[in-house]
């Protein structure tokens, strides 16, 4: 096969929404092309950084059931789903919760708020309990269907699951929404 057939070829796999054969690599950060989350396997959809006034604050990578560049489809899809989220420098629980307040915000209504108002203040105490988290220090967002969104820091568990699909998918809107965290980590996350 030659050069120009196996490009194709490879083109072909990754946008019928194969996942990478390798790991991606972000800022040092490795994200592997699979991960298993509830017990299915979540393709690697895209991983980018997180800067805030100029500075890298973490990389992050998107692990969907299905991947696609469309984020309305990404938001709808249903099955457990992964957000890993690798720490650039040195961060504390509340700016970190505040800057996920407001992504939220940004990205829903009054009313809509209102409604994630406890699962976020459940969110923002895990965190708190934490403390501060440190370069190098990896936070995994997962969501399974039978528990609901789980704080994975370093590999341990946080607190209890806080349930519910529109929980999860208000936090995936900080990221995909139409006013994004980051334009580019959305684009990256998205496959772009």
């Amino acid at each position: 096969m030659n050069a120009r057939r196996t490009l194709l070829a490879a083109f072909g796999l990754w946008f019928a929404g194969a996942a990478p054969a390798q790991p991606v690599t972000v800022e040092g950060v490795k994200f592997e092309p699979t991960v298993q989350v509830a017990g299915q396997t979540l393709r690697l959809n895209g991983a980018g950084v997180r800067t805030r006034a100029f500075f890298k604050v973490y990389a992050a990578a998107l692990y969907v059931p299905e991947r696609s560049a469309d984020a309305s489809t990404l938001l709808a899809q249903s099955g457990p789903r992964r957000v890993a989220i690798a720490l650039l420098r040195e961060i504390d629980a509340d700016t970190f919760t505040n800057s996920l307040a407001d992504g939220l915000k940004a990205n829903h209504s009054a009313a809509q708020m209102a409604e994630l108002k406890a699962p976020l203040e459940r969110l923002q105490s895990m965190f708190r309990s934490i403390g501060a988290a440190k370069k190098g220090d990896v936070v995994h967002l997962d969501y399974a269907p039978e528990a609901g969104t789980r704080v994975i820091v370093n590999g341990q568990p946080q607190g209890e699951p806080i349930p519910g699909a529109a929980f999860f998918a208000a936090l995936l809107r900080v990221w995909l929404g139409d006013k994004p965290a980051d334009a580019a980590l959305k684009k990256a996350m998205l496959g772009g």
